[in-house]
Formats: structure tokens, C-alpha cells, sequence
């Protein structure tokens, strides 16, 4: 059996980009995220110290997030160290980062990186 905690569209209003505009003025982002982890005993027991809890998680998110960057791989790379960090028994996970609002003439879409591990 495989078991995950799944995060999706938490939006952070925080300051990566390259260009040093980016860094002052900030941009808008989604993070979602999918936690493998050994759950088996929370669903026997219903008990929170059984399982990932949401709002360490989102803790652990905001502070990578808070960190200004010029590369959203950089800050993908120090969420999934530092969630690896704070929950060692995660096995896996995927993480993405959106940028609502990238500073590119006339694009209109989304930009993202994701890792999966």
C-alpha cells in the first residue's frame, strides 16, 4: 500500500524571480506537494503523531518560501531538503512551484518547476 499527504494550490505571496525587481516587489505563488509516508497506524488509531500534520508541513513550506531566490529550482531544492530534514520517514514526494504572474511580454500562461523524488 502506498499512503500520501497531499498539499495543493497554497498560494504565498514571496519575492524569486532573476530579476532583482522580482526580489523587491514579489510575485504571486502556488505551492502543491505529495508526501509519501507510512500512515498505516493513523488510520488504525486516529492519532495526529501517527501521520504528517498539515500545519508543519505549511511551516516548513512558509519558511522556504520567505527566503528570496533567484531560481524557483533553488527554492524547490531547499523545500524538499528541508521537509526531508523535519519528517525523515517520508519515501518520496513531488513538489511544484507555480508562478502565477511570470514577467514575460505578451505570456499569459503559468510557469512551474517540479521535482519528483
Amino acid at each position: 500500500m502506498t499512503t500520501s499527504v497531499i498539499i495543493e494550490n497554497v498560494r504565498f505571496r514571496a519575492r524569486h524571480g532573476v530579476a532583482e525587481q522580482e526580489r523587491l516587489v514579489g510575485n504571486d505563488f502556488e505551492v502543491s506537494l505529495r508526501l509519501d509516508y507510512p500512515f498505516e497506524e493513523a488510520m488504525e488509531s486516529d492519532d495526529l503523531e501517527a501521520t504528517l500534520n498539515y500545519a508543519e508541513i505549511y511551516e516548513v513550506v512558509k519558511r522556504e518560501m520567505d527566503q528570496p531566490s533567484k531560481l524557483l529550482e533553488h527554492v524547490a531544492g531547499r523545500i524538499r531538503k528541508s521537509l526531508m530534514e523535519a519528517f525523515p520517514a517520508i519515501t518520496g514526494g513531488t513538489l511544484r512551484i507555480v508562478k502565477l504572474k511570470a514577467p514575460i511580454p505578451g505570456f499569459t500562461g503559468r510557469a512551474a518547476v517540479e521535482v519528483s523524488w
